[in-house]
């Protein structure tokens, strides 16, 4: 998702409004009208303190505990109703936010895009969350803004003209200016949001390739490069922080003025020296004490709709994102991810001119037949498509051209889910879901023996010597455990699923050659044990340990052209 992407992606208003507000609606319009109504209240707080000031001053000290005891029970109610509110926009913000991961999570695992795994985690942990503020600010905003000024402007009116003309111009102004800075936030928060997801993606494709920039000597570089991004980040930062302090800026300005003329003018007119501009002359105690202290509330929703028009704007940046990744191209995996019985038939995979298709590209993959108990090794430059031709003999990805058979039928959606019961795959990366190691390697829970299968894999050393053995939990990265450990478990938990093809991913990548043979050495046990298995690799001592070998060619543009 480049910075072109996201000057494009600008969405409606419309669309935004449909897609995230609309369906909590109800739970808004409730909040709204509740801190509606807390803010009401402080009109009445305001005069109770009037009256009880005006008392002092006039002897009449028994109005101080009626207005003290009003005064609290005002403030308990507002509590509650404020209480209550945030309740409500709380909990929609939650909703939403969780309906969008949902949706996010739910369509990237059946159907990828070409977007980078970095971009999306981006999208998922740190802009998605942006949403929360905009739901939970913006529109209780709207509606205070669009009522309480009016209100407290009519009281200001009812005490005095002339402090109310005062409110009625400064008023005004500031929506003017918080139009012209909201473009400039908008803007800005776009671009903001390119930065993090550019990052992001450059963090990841820096982690995947360290092992080659140390080889090549590059590191400084690498860390160069990722200090410019970082800086630009920084850039990026800065400039939303400077249009919310301009935006803020104009706002205290308006109100300050606004609230310095009220109190010159009141303060003169109890002096004596103003006497006109009330309607009652001269203008009392109370009255002027009435005004000075509603006319901050008269601009604080003006201020709480600036704060949360920049909260808009990130959602707005956010709403543009995901419906960019909406837009995109996708191709979604064969079958439909259902828990079914095993596919029938002898264990057979064979490639017939299949081309597999990637969002945007097409991947031309090498024909062989691989049967029941044997090995083979698909091998090939970097990127040539080994792990494509995995991910589409798994029915990962669909064949845009030719065919994949299995079992001696075609691998379509009405054989994919029961044809992936009987494969089990050993991904280039191993994970580690939080369970102990026992529930790990036994997902299904079989309740089968696990030490048969760690024998095989030579990982039984490596989880005796664990603190809790069976019992330990590795954590996601697989703390505690080398690489080539976790890749020999990775083994162990394949041959203990029962399944009788195993797909491995480059299971000797990054291995020193010692660790490497012990994982050539569990594979070999696999076909020995009557597993069939296919790697892709570029290992050459991997690839002479299988019975068969295919090689996969990069394909030329002009080649993928025509496919």
């Amino acid at each position: 998702m480049g910075s072109s992407s996201y000057e494009k992606a600008k969405p409606s208003k419309r669309s935004a409004q449909q897609r995230i507000i609309a369906p909590i609606s109800p739970q808004l319009r409730r909040a709204s009208v509740l801190s509606l109504l807390a803010g009401l209240i402080w009109p009445a707080q305001a005069a109770l303190v009037a009256w009880a000031i005006s008392g002092w001053v006039m002897g009449e000290m028994d109005r101080t505990l009626w207005a003290a005891g009003l005064f609290v029970f005002g403030g308990l109610i507002r509590a509650m109703l404020d209480r209550r509110a945030g309740a409500y926009l709380f909990g929609a913000a939650d909703q939403t936010i969780q309906r969008e991961r949902e949706l996010l999570i739910t369509r990237e695992a059946r159907a990828r895009a070409s977007t980078s795994s970095a971009e999306i985690a981006a999208l998922l942990v740190q802009k998605l969350p942006l949403l929360q503020p905009w739901v939970t600010r913006y529109y209780v905003a709207m509606t205070r803004v669009s009522v309480l000024p009016l209100v407290l402007l009519g009281l200001t009116f009812y005490v005095s003209w002339a402090a109310g003309l005062v409110l009625l111009v400064a008023g005004p102004l500031i929506p003017v200016f918080m139009a012209l800075v909201g473009m400039a936030a908008e803007d800005a928060s776009r671009k903001q949001m390119n930065e993090i997801s550019t990052m992001n993606s450059m963090l990841m494709e820096r982690l995947s390739a360290m092992l080659d920039i140390r080889l090549l000597g590059a590191t400084e570089r690498a860390a160069d490069s990722f200090a410019e991004r970082a800086e630009a980040l920084r850039t990026r930062t800065m400039a939303v922080l400077r249009v919310a302090f301009l935006s803020s800026t104009v706002l205290e300005l308006f109100s300050a003025l606004g609230v310095a003329m009220l109190a010159v003018f009141i303060g003169f007119s109890l002096l004596g020296e103003i006497t006109f501009g009330s309607w009652s002359v001269p203008l009392t105690l109370g009255e002027g004490l009435f005004v000075l202290l509603i006319a901050p509330e008269f601009f604080q929703p003006f201020r709480d709709l600036a704060a949360a028009w920049h909260d808009r704007a990130d959602g707005l940046a956010v709403v543009a994102e995901l419906e960019e990744l909406d837009s995109a191209e996708r191709v979604r995996f064969v079958g439909s991810a259902e828990m079914v019985a095993p596919l029938p038939g002898e264990l057979s995979v064979s490639l017939h001119g299949a081309v597999a298709a990637l969002p945007g590209r097409q991947v031309a993959l090498p024909d062989f037949i691989l049967r029941a108990g044997q090995s083979l090794a698909i091998t090939g430059p970097s990127g040539a498509g080994k792990t494509t031709a995995l991910a589409a003999i798994a029915g990962l990805v669909p064949v845009a051209h030719g065919q994949v058979f299995v079992c001696g039928g075609a691998l379509d959606d009405t054989s994919a889910d029961a044809w992936r019961r009987r494969i089990s795959l050993i991904p280039q990366t191993p994970h580690f879901s939080d369970h102990t190691l026992r529930e790990w390697l036994d997902p299904e829970g079989h309740g089968a023996d696990p030490w048969p299968a760690l024998t095989l894999a030579e990982a039984r050393s490596l989880v005796e010597r664990l603190p809790d053995g069976l019992d330990s939990r590795l954590g996601q990265s697989g703390g505690g455990v080398s690489g080539g450990e976790a890749r020999r478990l990775m083994i162990a938990r394949a041959v203990l699923s029962g399944r009788e093809l195993i797909l491995a991913d480059e299971p000797t990548a990054d291995l020193d050659p010692v660790t490497a043979a012990q994982v050539i050495r569990a594979l070999r046990r696999l076909t020995d044990d009557g597993h069939s298995l296919l790697v892709a690799t570029h290992d050459p001592a991997l690839v002479e340990a299988m019975e068969f070998v295919v090689e996969i060619a990069p394909v030329s543009p002009e080649q993928e052209e025509a496919l």
